[in-house]
């Protein structure tokens, strides 16, 4: 490929496969050659400029089209949302049975129609709301990357960078666009939610660097050479922030019992619809009425709208509390949790840490080892919050001392556990120093590791600065051959509100794991200071057994793990899950990257990485780890209180396609006009269903959703139906004469009420004040259209005579006698 020219601005000319407003095809490359799609062919790198874009090039480049406008969409759009709403499978049945009523009956047998559109309409205002919810809190939660342009950097808008642009990188930044890397300070780049690879890749000036990628070490800055829908990972990165369904069992069960309804449905309506239409010799009209009437309650439209609805409320309301849920179905995720893994720093304690004393060692001078951490802290321009302790502790001008010339710089790495710096000390006395991890930079057995042992039981936390012997940091077994000289002891502030957190787990009966970088004894000392049950139990992550199934057992046998490396928070994860967890990963930090990603709910904190915020389903924004309960107590509330009123929307559905089969085989009038079903679908299934799916909720999420609805959904259907049409078969004998038909459909109704009113106050338990006000208020609407007499027209239902009135409700009280026996049983059999 050819060199980029630079215009006589100095500007770059688009390069070879990339933007161009004169041409949108790429440079062609040889047949021959092979493609990476995360290595491609790249151009020179172009010329490195440090004070980047001038702010007349910025607006040249947007003119040109050539932004970073990949659009970052955190939820449908309205256009997307109403479609969704709107054209559904049920919709349409229903729309054109709606049509054909319109025609043939009076408007009350229309109300079917009016309820749907209300339905559908509430679901599009509900989504809608929880959009805007969505899109505002994605803004909020947005990270900005520093670009610098007329010499000063300053953070912009990821949509707002150029080509061209000169972007900044530090530890935990994930890199937004494609490009070169223009300066490189000991810089490692994670690829791995690129290519799988979890290693991380040591990155040079003139290196490519690829959009999707984080950096876990050093810092660095490189140069933007494709932007927009031309970087490699913006189609990712899109599909991240878009609405999406990820699995959910709730939605995945609901559409499989759709899809059983739809093949009951389509062969029962054909039956009945020859039975009304041929076999009956009626009116016509009324005959297209009841046939209607019973095709449109086969359909239970209304359970999918409410699951949405459902969803979309929860996220309104965790958003309320900074919580932002970026794929819907995660909060459901959450409640079915029975493993939480915690890592320490930025969950159990807060970020910052103050030094609470230096212990210098082997007859060291305290006063040097002061000066050592003094310069050691000037030496990071990114210091994690350890350093950033110590720099509070001994900030660079302390004493007044001739300040030491920092010559070489290593910064922090997870995997390697510390970091260090070379100087050359007042006198011209070259020295090199690391600061880590003590379990890591001294031999085992060192009898220091017994009184560092002792202050990590007390919580504290622990570093050693040990001096490398010939001050070559990069010398092989520089860190075996430092010399001990200092301890530095640091204190963590911990959460005021982990402890209650805690304990809501506990008492939730979800298992807590604490898994941390820092030595096992001083996590285990946090966490017991915060009330975590079996905190005693360590383990230092070093001495796992690489075996999955050992490292399974050993996972469920102790509670805090110290010395965990990136790599192993990922087995650690895939043991738990290989022995049926269901596992949530929390975490800020880069180091956590892997783990939130391979969990199955992953929460990060706002103020962590953006990597780790781009993985995750969840971002706490307020990095408020009490805000985790909630989440479980919405997902619990959608998932337990779907499970309630799917049954109520499928008894319908059971009872509606019974009927019409007893109706077929008998060759009798089908028994209800659609506004018979329709005042009872509102009265026992629709209005109720909305305030219980609402309802607060702490059950335990269970599995097997379609199993666990249709075990009482089934016999309550066949009950239902049973007792209905055997009221039915009673009237058509005891009725006869004008008006019979309305007198036995008025029977039936009341019978076929009553019992899906049982079934209502069965799932409206346990009972409180409101819930049983709701189903008084229900029985009470019936009650009131049976005599008022205008409401008596307009539904067509008037009972005749006290024989057969009394008779249905004694069969409906057989039946809801039937109906709490068998709901006990198959409690006790299956569990509830």
């Amino acid at each position: 490929m050819t060199q980029r020219a630079l215009d006589s601005s100095g500007e770059q000319n688009p390069g070879p496969g990339e933007h161009n407003p004169q041409t949108s095809r790429p440079a062609m490359i040889d047949a021959g050659a092979e493609l990476d799609p995360v290595h491609p062919v790249e151009p020179p790198p172009p010329p490195h400029r440090p004070g980047g874009l001038t702010t007349a090039e910025v607006a040249e480049r947007v003119a040109r089209g050539e932004v970073n406008d990949v659009p970052v969409r955190s939820s449908r759009s309205v256009t997307e949302i109403v479609r969704a709403n709107v054209l559904t499978r049920f919709n349409l049945i229903i729309g054109v049975l709606w049509v054909i009523m319109l025609f043939v009956a009076p408007i009350q047998d229309s109300l079917f129609g009016f309820v749907i559109v209300a339905n559908t309409g509430i679901g599009i205002i509900q989504e809608w709301r929880a959009k805007k919810t969505l899109d505002s809190l994605a803004v909020i939660g947005e990270a900005k990357p520093t670009v610098r342009r007329d010499g000063v950097a300053a953070e912009v808008s990821t949509h707002e960078i150029v080509l061209g642009d000169v972007i900044e990188l530090g530890p935990g930044d994930k890199v937004v666009v494609d490009g070169a890397v223009a300066e490189a300070d000991s810089l490692e780049v994670d690829e791995s939610l690129l290519t799988g690879e979890a290693d991380p890749v040591l990155k040079r000036p003139g290196d490519p660097v690829m959009s999707g990628s984080f950096v876990v070490a050093g810092g660095g800055a490189f140069t933007a050479t494709k932007v927009g829908r031309e970087a490699y990972a913006a189609q990712l990165a899109e599909e991240a922030s878009r609405f999406t369904l990820v699995h959910s069992e709730l939605r995945s069960g609901i559409s499989t019992i759709l899809k059983y309804v739809t093949w009951m449905m389509v062969p029962t309506a054909i039956g009945l619809i020859i039975s009304q239409l041929v076999v009956k010799d009626n009116n016509f009209k009324d005959s297209v009425a009841r046939t209607v009437g019973g095709i449109v309650p086969m359909i239970p439209e209304g359970l999918v709208l409410l699951t949405s609805v459902a969803f979309a409320i929860g996220v309104v309301r965790l958003g309320r509390k900074q919580c932002l849920v970026q794929e819907l179905p995660a909060i459901e995720g959450l409640a079915r949790v029975d493993v939480v893994c915690l890592d320490k720093t930025g969950t159990l304690t807060e970020g910052g840490m103050d030094v609470t004393e230096v212990r210098p060692l082997n007859g060291n001078d305290e006063e040097y080892v002061r000066q050592v951490l003094r310069t050691l802290g000037s030496s990071d321009p990114r210091p994690n919050a350890s350093l950033q302790a110590i720099i509070d502790a001994y900030p660079a001008d302390g004493d007044g001392k001739a300040a030491w010339t920092v010559t070489d710089a290593m910064p922090f790495s997870s995997a390697r556990k510390y970091s260090g710096a070379a100087f050359e000390e007042a006198d011209g006395t070259a020295s090199a120093w690391l600061l880590g991890a003590p379990d890591v930079l001294l031999p085992e057995g060192d009898a220091t590791l017994a009184e560092i042992e002792q202050l990590n039981e007390q919580g504290l936390r622990v570093l050693l600065l040990a001096r490398v012997q010939g001050g070559d940091l990069d010398a092989p077994g520089a860190a075996a051959g430092a010399a001990p000289t200092a301890l530095v002891v640091l204190e963590q502030r911990l959460r005021p509100d982990a402890g209650d957190t805690l304990a809501y787990f506990a008492d939730q009966n979800v298992a807590t794991k604490v898994i941390s970088g820092d030595n096992a004894v001083s996590v285990g000392a946090v966490a017991g200071k915060l009330g975590l049950a079996g905190a005693e139990n360590t383990l230092d992550a070093r001495r796992l057994p690489a075996d999955p199934d050992e490292m399974a057992t050993a996972m469920e046998q102790n509670a805090v793990f110290g010395r965990v490396t990136p790599q192993q928070k990922r087995d650690m994860v895939a043991a738990l899950q290989s022995r049926g967890h269901t596992v949530a990963m929390t975490g800020d930090g880069v180091n956590d990257v892997l783990a939130l990603k391979d969990a199955d709910i992953g929460v990060s904190m706002g103020s962590g990485s953006e990597a780790t915020r781009a993985v995750a389903q969840i971002v706490l924004l307020n990095n408020s780890f009490a805000t985790l309960p909630s989440v479980v107590a919405e997902g619990r509330r959608v998932i337990g209180n779907i499970t309630r009123v799917a049954t109520l929307f499928l008894t319908k559905t059971v009872y509606s396609v019974l009927l019409a089969i007893l109706v077929v085989c008998t060759q009798v009038e089908y028994p209800f006009l659609p506004r018979h079903l329709t005042l009872l679908s509102t009265l026992t299934i629709g209005v109720p269903a909305f305030f219980l799916a609402l309802a607060p909720n702490k059950e335990r999420a269970q599995p097997q959703f379609v199993r666990r609805v249709m075990r009482y959904a089934i016999p309550s259907g066949v009950i239902a139906a049973t007792a209905t049409f055997t009221t039915y078969l009673v009237a058509r004998h005891h009725y006869s004469g004008e008006g019979a038909l309305a007198a036995e459909t008025s029977a039936a109704t009341l019978t076929l009420f009553l019992v899906s009113m049982w079934v209502l106050a069965i799932i409206a338990r346990p009972y409180t004040w409101w819930r049983i006000g709701l189903v008084a208020a229900m029985g009470l609407g019936f009650l009131i259209v049976l005599v008022v007499p205008w409401l008596q027209d307009f539904f067509a239902l008037k009972l005749v005579g006290g024989v057969m009135p009394w008779t249905a409700v004694a069969i409906a009280v057989v039946a809801s006698a039937l109906l709490e026996f068998v709901w006990r049983w198959v409690g006790r059999r299956f569990g509830m």
